[in-house]
């Protein structure tokens, strides 16, 4: 395990994982949301973001978190391995729901100046509140990896179903 994609529901663990992962395989933590959201929440062009996420996957050794179709094909044509964050809904909603609360009372800094804003809890559309896009996308990044592990015989893919497995998986 030298090149791992990380992938999941938003809010399920991700990050957390892969900077520890990253730490004990002694190889980058890269996320992808850092490269995509520029200033603004305004989207990366996709070549370029296709260009830069290219040039990461060059190396020898990396963990990448991140859900992204436009680059999937890049990141797991060179990946060994893909784990795959699959946390029950109302553990990544309570997660998420908190995590919000926590960066917009803080104002903690995301990626490139981007912060969370408490009144996306109480948004309706899934492109603004994080809480409402990771509930309307559980399933469908439950179907997607679930398929995904049954058909790519190129990867090992390691499904973490609670905090013990990924605790399990660093230890």
């Amino acid at each position: 395990m030298r090149r791992v994609s990380v992938v999941g529901n938003s809010g399920s663990g991700k990050s957390t994982l892969g900077k520890a992962l990253a730490a004990r395989l002694g190889v980058p933590f890269v996320e992808l949301d850092a490269i995509h959201h520029l200033p603004g929440w305004q989207p990366i062009d996709v070549t370029e973001f296709r260009k830069k996420v290219g040039e990461i996957t060059e190396g020898d050794g990396w963990v990448i978190d991140g859900n992204y179709s436009a680059v999937r094909d890049l990141v797991w044509s060179r990946a060994d391995t893909v784990i795959w964050f699959d946390l029950p809904r109302r553990t990544v909603i309570r997660q998420v729901l908190w995590r919000t609360i926590r960066r917009g009372v803080t104002r903690e800094e995301l990626w490139n100046g981007n912060r969370e804003r408490l009144t996306s809890l109480f948004r309706l559309d899934p492109e603004v509140s994080l809480l409402r896009w990771s509930w309307t996308r559980h399933q469908v990044y439950r179907d997607r990896y679930a398929r995904a592990a049954a058909e790519r015989k190129d990867l090992d893919f390691i499904r973490i179903g609670s905090r013990k497995d990924a605790d399990r998986l660093i230890n």
